[in-house]
C-alpha cells in the first residue's frame, strides 16, 4: 500500500479523532460534529478540543491538540479561518495525517485575504504531508466503519452499500444523501471536497478505485482547476469501477455562479463531456439520474447490447417505458420464433404477447409469469429486460411471486424493474428483488433511463474490457 493511500485511510478509517472547536452549543458547528460522531456509532477514540470546557457530551476535553495523549489520525477543524494555520502546525507536531476542514472563509469568498489564507494552509499541508478535505466543506462520511465526520448527524442514517459520492457542493451532498435514504440506496462514502486544498477529484478517484468498499464512484462537479488530471487518473483505473459524473455549468449563469461557490470556473461543458467519455466516465444531466444510474451500476450486470424486452403488468406503463427506450437509442425487437411460441403458449389470448408484452391477464398464474421471464432471458435476440408493474388490490400477491421467481433464476442479462406501490405495500418484496441484483425504480421512465445508461456505460467502457460483477444488493 502506497503512502498516499495510508494518508487517506487516516481520513476515512481513523482510529482516533480530535474535534478542534468542539462544542455542546447547538448554535455552533462544533456541536453538530460531536453529535455526528457520537450518535453515528463511531467506535474509535474521540477527543474534543475546547479550552473553555471540562467535558462535552460527557467526553473529557483538552486545551489543545498537543495536550491529547497518544496518536491522532484525523483532526476535524471548526475554528475561525484565521486560526487554522496555527492548528495545522499543531497537527504536524502531533503527527496528524488527515484533516477535515469544515471552516469557511477561504478561496470561496470575494476577498484576496481568503485566497491568500487558503494558499498558506495548502503550502503548510503539502510541506508536512497532511491531506485536507476542504476547507468550506460539510465533511465526510464512511458508512462502513462507520464514521460520520460531518456537521449533519442525519448522514448516519444513509443505508450502507457500494456507491461512493464525491461532491464540490455540500448542498448536493445533502440532496443525494436524503434521496438515498428515501429510496434505500446504499452508499459507502459521502465526500465533500469543498474548496479542494490538496485533495481534488483525481485523488479521490485514485483512492476509491482501490477501496474494497466502493463499487461505483459518483461525482458532482462544478469546476476543476486541472480537469486533465481527473481524466488521467480515471484512465489509470482502466475501467475497474464505473464512474458517473453530473457536471453543471451548461448555462452561462451556473458557470459564473460556480466561481463564487467553490472558487473555480466551470469551463466549457462540451469539452468536459468529450474528455470524460474518452476516460470511460459516464455523464448524466440531473441529480436523480446520477443516483438512478449509480444504483443500476452497483446492482446490475451490464448488457451486451441495446435490445430490450419490455414486460408489463399494465399496458400504459409499458408504453411509457418504450417511448423512453426508443428516445434513448434502445431497440425493442421481435422475439425469436422459439421465444414467441413459448410466450404464446404461456399467456392467454387477452394478453399482448409480442414485445412489448402486457402480462396483465396472467397475474394469477405464477408459472406463466416465471416461464415468460425465463423464456425472454434465454432469447439471443434480447440483451435486457425492463419489467413494470403498478399496484392494484387485485394483484397484491403478484410481486411476492415475482420475487420468488427472480431468486430461482440464473441471470446473465440485466433486469431493470419499475415496481410501484403506496409506501408499506411491496416494500419487503422489492427489497428481496434488489438483493438479487435487480434495481427497482418508482416510474417506468426512470427505469428506462437507468437501463439506457447501463447500455451507454457498456459502450464507453468497452475499450477497458470492463466486467462489472453482479452485486448482491444495494445495501448491506
Amino acid at each position: 500500500m502506497d503512502k498516499k493511500h495510508i494518508t487517506l485511510d487516516a481520513i476515512f478509517k481513523p482510529g482516533a479523532v480530535a474535534v478542534v472547536g468542539a462544542s455542546d452549543n447547538p448554535g455552533k458547528l462544533g456541536s453538530h460534529v460531536m453529535r455526528s460522531l457520537t450518535e453515528g456509532k463511531y467506535s474509535g477514540r474521540i477527543f474534543p478540543v475546547n479550552p473553555g470546557r471540562d467535558e462535552i457530551f460527557g467526553i473529557k476535553t483538552y486545551l489543545s491538540l498537543l495536550k491529547i495523549p497518544g496518536t491522532i489520525d484525523l483532526a476535524i477543524i471548526v475554528l475561525p479561518a484565521e486560526q487554522v494555520p496555527k492548528i495545522i502546525n499543531e497537527c504536524n507536531e502531533k503527527g496528524v495525517r488527515g484533516i477535515v476542514l469544515i471552516t469557511a472563509g477561504f478561496k470561496e469568498i470575494e476577498d484576496q485575504k481568503g485566497e491568500a489564507l487558503q494558499k498558506e494552509i495548502t503550502d503548510l499541508a503539502n510541506r508536512f504531508g497532511i491531506k485536507i478535505v476542504g476547507p468550506n466543506t460539510f465533511g465526510i462520511t464512511n458508512l462502513h466503519l462507520p464514521i460520520n465526520a460531518s456537521f449533519t448527524p442525519e448522514f448516519s442514517f444513509i443505508p450502507k452499500g457500494g456507491i461512493s459520492f464525491v461532491s464540490q457542493s455540500g448542498g448536493m451532498s445533502h440532496l443525494m444523501a436524503f434521496l438515498a435514504m428515501r429510496s434505500q440506496v446504499g452508499f459507502s462514502k459521502v465526500i465533500g471536497l469543498g474548496n479542494r486544498c490538496n485533495l481534488d477529484f483525481a485523488e479521490m478517484v485514485e483512492y476509491l478505485e482501490g477501496d474494497s468498499e466502493t463499487q461505483v464512484i459518483a461525482m458532482y462537479l462544478e469546476g476543476i482547476d486541472d480537469p486533465r488530471r481527473l481524466v488521467e487518473f480515471a484512465k489509470r483505473g482502466n475501467g475497474k469501477k464505473p464512474i458517473v459524473a453530473y457536471k453543471v455549468g451548461v448555462s452561462q449563469t451556473s458557470d459564473q455562479a460556480s466561481q463564487f461557490h467553490t472558487g473555480s470556473l466551470a469551463g466549457k461543458h462540451e469539452i468536459y463531456e468529450a474528455a470524460f467519455r474518452q476516460a470511460g466516465i459516464l455523464t448524466v444531466r440531473s441529480s436523480e439520474e446520477l443516483l438512478d444510474t449509480a444504483k443500476a451500476l452497483a446492482l446490475s450486470v451490464l448488457p451486451n447490447g441495446n435490445r430490450v424486452a419490455v414486460l408489463s403488468g399494465q399496458a400504459g406503463p409499458g408504453m411509457a417505458a418504450c417511448d423512453v427506450c426508443e428516445m434513448e437509442g434502445l431497440s425493442i425487437p421481435r422475439f425469436s420464433p422459439q421465444t414467441q411460441r413459448v410466450v404464446e403458449t404461456l399467456l392467454p389470448p387477452l394478453a399482448i404477447r409480442t414485445n412489448p408484452v402486457d402480462m396483465g391477464p396472467a397475474w394469477y398464474d405464477s408459472a406463466a409469469i416465471k416461464g415468460t421471464v425465463e423464456a425472454v432471458l434465454g432469447d439471443d435476440q434480447i440483451d435486457a429486460i425492463l419489467f413494470c408493474i403498478m399496484f392494484a388490490s387485485a394483484n397484491r400477491a403478484a410481486v411476492g411471486t415475482l420475487a420468488e421467481s427472480f431468486l430461482s433464476m440464473t441471470r446473465k442479462k440485466p433486469i431493470i424493474c419499475c415496481i410501484s406501490a403506496p409506501d408499506g405495500i411491496w416494500n419487503q418484496e422489492v427489497k428481496k428483488i434488489e438483493e438479487t441484483g435487480i434495481p427497482n425504480y418508482p416510474t417506468p421512465e426512470r427505469a428506462a433511463k437507468a437501463l439506457a445508461n447501463l447500455v451507454r456505460y457498456k459502450m464507453i467502457s468497452s475499450k477497458f474490457k470492463f466486467q462489472n460483477p453482479n452485486a448482491k444488493g444495494i445495501s448491506n
